[in-house]
């Protein structure tokens, strides 16, 4: 059965890594002693030690120890084995195409679709969905596909932003660039706001957090979507 959790972000403003979740990560890791850590998507250029470093100091606080999958000499059998999976944030393009070069994509899918715990935040929940499409991110690096693990039924845009209001920015709105996606794509979209993550057990896909979810679905007005609302016919 799926056990995961899709973040929009590990970080709050004013607030430290993860500290907002850590309370909601201490039950869903109950049986994690060890958690394997994927930083392949390198924010700001962050190297893979100083990510898991900065990982492993955060789950200290809730004592469950951290290894970066970098680490082992065979990745896939580390995902194999694990006791349970986090995907850090960072720019997806890097993560994907990391993911795909370490033949680790299909691994993660099959262990996380039979019962290990994910969370992802930001780039690693942006993979949750059918594509990568919806990302914010610049095209660093080319993946081999846009295609990532497919968790949920849609797709995700984490970190969405709603227009200020009386503001004199002219370029593109993301409801802008996420109506462009509709033109050339089907599967609907789920604007996962800064605090707000998806519960998914099992069948069941929940928004949680204290915002609404914007959704946006191909030809029809996006709509707004109350925390607790179940997700898991949308497609």
């Amino acid at each position: 059965m799926k056990n995961i959790i899709i973040a929009s972000t590990s970080t709050l403003h004013g607030g430290g890594y993860l500290d907002y979740l850590l309370p909601e990560l201490q039950s869903f890791f109950l049986n994690v002693k060890e958690l394997l850590f994927i930083p392949y998507a390198r924010p700001s250029g962050i190297s893979h030690d100083e990510y898991t470093k900065k990982v492993s100091e955060a789950f200290a606080k809730i004592n469950i120890s951290v290894k970066g999958i970098h680490e082992f000499e065979n990745p896939i059998e580390a995902v194999e084995k694990a006791q349970g999976i986090f995907t850090g944030g960072g720019n997806t393009f890097l993560l994907v195409s990391q993911l795909y070069k370490n033949n680790v994509i299909d691994t993660i899918e099959k262990v996380v679709k039979k019962g290990t715990p994910y969370l992802g935040t930001s780039a690693g929940s942006n993979i949750c969905g059918l594509t990568m499409s919806t990302t914010n991110d610049m095209p660093i690096v080319y993946p081999p596909s846009f295609r990532t693990l497919g968790f949920v039924s849609f797709n995700i845009n984490p970190h969405y932003l709603d227009p200020i209001e009386g503001s004199t920015h002219m370029g593109e709105t993301r409801e802008t660039r996420i109506n462009e996606f509709h033109h050339f794509n089907p599967q609907p979209v789920v604007g996962l706001r800064e605090g707000s993550w998806l519960e998914v057990k099992g069948d069941s896909v929940k928004l949680k957090g204290t915002l609404t979810a914007r959704i946006f679905k191909r030809n029809e007005t996006p709509i707004e979507v109350a925390p607790e609302t179940e997700l898991n016919e949308l497609k």
